[in-house]
């Protein structure tokens, strides 16, 4: 018998680079952890953005999370170091447009 978290938790070898995700979806583990740690989403916020999802889905990949905290968060850890290696020394957009806008003022 199939674990409940089995149910809704897969990790594929080619898909999502092999990450925890929804099962049958590329929302991966890691992403359910940021919408609802750093942006602050509630369960039911997430499928409301996301639809093709349930809400066990997202309790699950929050259990697989809790389960597997330090995975998940070397994993989040190596998104925002690769965004900020592409990043580089560039302004964002916004801090551009920020600065011609102080320009443009003065």
């Amino acid at each position: 018998m199939k674990s409940t978290i089995s149910k809704h938790i897969e990790i594929t070898p080619g898909i999502c680079g092999g990450k925890p995700r929804i099962a049958g979806h590329r929302i991966k583990v890691q992403d359910i952890v940021i919408w609802h740690e750093r942006m602050g989403m509630s369960p039911d916020e997430i499928i409301y953005h996301h639809p093709t999802i349930s809400l066990a889905d997202v309790y699950a990949a929050l259990t697989y999370y809790h389960d597997h905290r330090e995975e998940i968060r070397q994993q989040i850890k190596a998104v925002d170091a690769l965004a900020r290696d592409l990043q580089g020394n560039k302004p964002s957009l916004v801090q551009k447009i920020l600065k011609a806008e102080n320009v443009t003022k003065d």
